[in-house]
């Protein structure tokens, strides 16, 4: 019993002290207290919003390592609900959670990073001091090199236009690459660099396939140095986190399973290694990474898969185009060569995520799923109002009895109403859908250039567009959308 005690105290203390780490502010002391730091990031938040009690933990973590940062980073709060009201609506903030960065008591920028603790700790660690920092001694220099993560380095004997733009960039990729530069004598005399840059990979993504550290050898110019960081930054297989999804481009060739360097980075690179011996002959052709299966897991259901059973990896790859690929073979070097040699030629087909096609499609509604939407959309030769929804989705629930009915009411005319579960098929291009539902006009001549519609959910918003934009006048109504009267 006295040990739950203790143990419950000590929980108590801790999640105390985390909070103490985050500033209260009001309105009544905003503006005094603001002015007290130099670097403040503000939340203002709302407690019944789902969103803010998840940013909490992350947020108050965050905190108490960078008020220890030199210079030092404060958090702080302002509850719009209660005591912050006024202030809340004087930075226009309209929805919670808001971020804002404050220096000098001034708003400086909407806080644009990550919301888990080491993502906002890195994002805002880059939001102060210089953007390159200078390596003052040969263990400053040792120790910059030597962290977990990319550093780009520049040594230079005095001022140079590859100083020049080596500094304009820094400021420009501050919250994404890590910069320093060495001007010490000393240090450059031991780096043997002089007016050079270069890019250090972190330790634990050292192999013996690619160096471990790249040197630039193009012409003193921001775009091309820039160029060349992005090129270089990741290196032939990059490890893929939800925060640098956005770095990897098709054609892609990406490989799931238990990636992580915390905890098991060792077992990490035994199948990294594998990966890039084999992408070494193939670098022209694809880009090559490795993410956390745990953390891809709705990739991994666009591809098909539940889960990745097993410490295998798992391989998909999505060509120029955007079409995906499956590895069907289990994972070894010789079945991954022989995918990305088959892939590279052509010889695969794609993979297309679809449900069954309906035996049954005769309902004024037509159901298109993947394996049929060419059939029942692009070559129909109608004019096609097509829904994209989701089963689960409340707003296209409520939209399915009006939908229904506007089938009926085009029943007879020269027009397909149709509706595709997007999130059991893949969607083809030119349409994107990034919320449910979503509805595309397509006219029958021009297929390839579909609309999306942004009318009323109302079966006489969705007539009366139709009978305007039909490539010939409807039958049962006119181009206002008004019922034709019947001939006796």
């Amino acid at each position: 019993m006295i040990f739950k005690v203790l143990v419950l105290l000590a929980v108590i203390c801790t999640a105390w002290a985390t909070e103490s780490d985050v500033l209260v502010f009001t309105d009544d002391d905003f503006s005094s207290r603001i002015n007290e730091h130099d670097t403040v990031l503000v939340m203002f938040y709302a407690p019944w919003c789902g969103h803010c009690k998840k940013l909490k933990p992350e947020y108050e973590k965050a905190a108490g390592v960078v008020k220890e940062h030199d210079p030092p980073i404060m958090f702080a709060k302002v509850d719009c609900t209660e005591g912050g009201k006024e202030t809340c609506n004087k930075f226009g903030v309209t929805g919670y959670p808001t971020l804002k960065i404050f220096k000098d008591g001034e708003v400086n920028k909407e806080y644009g990073g990550p919301r888990d603790a080491d993502g906002i700790i890195k994002y805002m660690k880059s939001q102060v001091g210089p953007s390159s920092k200078e390596l003052t001694s040969s263990q400053v220099h040792k120790d910059f090199i030597g962290k977990p993560e990319v550093g780009v380095v520049g040594y230079f004997e005095g001022d140079s236009s590859m100083k020049s733009s080596f500094l304009k960039l820094a400021d420009k990729l501050r919250e994404k690459v890590r910069f320093g530069h060495v001007l010490d004598k000393a240090t450059l005399e031991e780096a043997k660099y002089k007016d050079n840059i270069v890019l250090y990979r972190p330790k634990h993504l050292h192999n013996k396939f690619e160096p471990n550290f790249v040197v630039y050898d193009g012409e003193a110019n921001k775009d091309s140095l820039e160029k060349w960081i992005t090129n270089n930054y990741h290196g032939l297989v990059g490890h893929r986190t939800r925060d640098t999804v956005q770095d990897f481009k098709n054609p892609l060739i990406v490989a799931y399973y238990g990636v992580d360097y915390t905890r098991n980075p060792k077992g990490t690179n035994y199948w990294r290694n594998r990966i890039l011996k084999v992408a070494k002959s193939f670098a022209d052709e694809f880009s090559f990474a490795i993410s956390a299966k745990d953390d891809f897991q709705h990739e991994l259901n666009e591809f098909g898969y539940d889960y990745v059973p097993g410490d295998k990896p798992v391989v998909f790859a999505r060509n120029a185009e955007g079409q995906k690929f499956v590895m069907k073979d289990e994972f070894s070097i010789e079945n991954f060569e022989k995918f990305l040699t088959e892939l590279k030629d052509g010889k695969l087909e794609p993979y297309l995520k679809s449900e069954p096609i309906p035996e049954d499609n005769s309902g004024p509604v037509k159901i298109a799923v993947a394996k049929n939407f060419d059939e029942i959309v692009t070559d129909n030769g109608k004019d096609t109002l097509i829904e994209f929804y989701a089963p689960w989705c409340g707003h296209c629930k409520k939209l399915a009895p009006v939908y229904d009915e506007l089938g009926q009411k085009m029943a007879d005319e020269d027009v397909e109403i149709v509706k595709m579960d997007a999130s059991n098929n893949d969607v083809p291009p030119p349409y994107e859908v990034r919320g449910f539902p979503t509805l595309y006009w397509a006219p029958k001549d021009d297929k390839a250039n579909p609309v999306k519609y942004e009318g009323g959910r109302d079966l006489d918003d969705f007539v009366k567009y139709i009978a305007q934009r039909a490539s010939s006048e409807l039958k049962g109504f006119d181009r206002k959308g008004k019922a034709k009267k019947e001939e006796l």
